[in-house]
């Protein structure tokens, strides 16, 4: 098909979510993802925690303090909002709903309480999917391995990882990342699909009744 004539149907962006018990690989695959797919923006989260080293501003987060990020819940400027261990984090609204409006999609690195509330107010424009470690074993050693967490805050994100995988049967799919490569695969064809949803794809309605209205009018030419 010569481009010129290529079938271009405007679509409606999505959420695409991605959970996960921390070290269970949720980060780099959410890296890679947006590496290899220029209309996947990343939804920069509000955050009460400090700022992690390398970590900057407006780029990884926007850094609030507490009582800024109380303000900014009340008034409704976020889409969900949640507390992990002893922080808040939130969506800021405008963003993406200008990104989902334009046909953009928004990648979230969110917990199931986020996804939750996503889902409760916006269920047609959000997917979800949960990342699982292959064993408890392999996600204590992830966790070790990177040596961002002292010893005591390991452990407690061991803790927390059970309470994060007993919601995995509210997500929409569900990634074993036993092996990197094969998940970033299932995650990218999760991707694509959802991306062709009827009910995403705005323009689609106007397009088949043009053809309607073409095969209607060979009829009456033909008569």
């Amino acid at each position: 098909m010569n481009s010129s004539n290529r079938v271009n149907i405007s679509r409606r962006g999505l959420m695409f979510v991605l959970s996960s018990p921390s070290g269970a690989g949720k980060t780099t695959l959410s890296k890679l993802l947006r590496d290899s797919d220029d209309n996947l923006g990343l939804s920069i989260s509000a955050t009460t925690r400090d700022p992690r080293p390398g970590e900057v501003e407006g780029r990884d987060y926007i850094f609030v303090d507490h009582p800024a990020f109380v303000t900014m819940r009340d008034q409704g400027e976020f889409l969900e909002w949640a507390q992990v261990f002893d922080n808040y984090y939130a969506t800021p609204r405008k963003p993406v709903e200008l990104a989902l409006k334009q046909g953009r999609d928004i990648l979230f690195d969110i917990d199931w309480q986020g996804a939750e509330q996503l889902r409760n107010t916006a269920r047609e424009d959000v997917v979800t999917v949960f990342v699982l470690p292959p064993s408890a074993k392999a996600l204590e050693e992830r966790l070790k391995n990177r040596a961002q967490d002292p010893p005591d805050v390991v452990a407690e994100r061991m803790a927390g990882a059970s309470n994060e995988i007993r919601h995995w049967d509210v997500y929409d799919y569900v990634i074993i990342n036993e092996d990197l490569d094969q998940s970033l695969d299932a995650i990218k064809s999760i991707l694509k699909a959802e991306r062709m949803r009827r009910q995403r794809r705005t323009g689609l309605e106007s397009f088949v009744k043009s053809i309607e209205n073409d095969l209607n009018a060979s009829k009456t030419d033909e008569s």
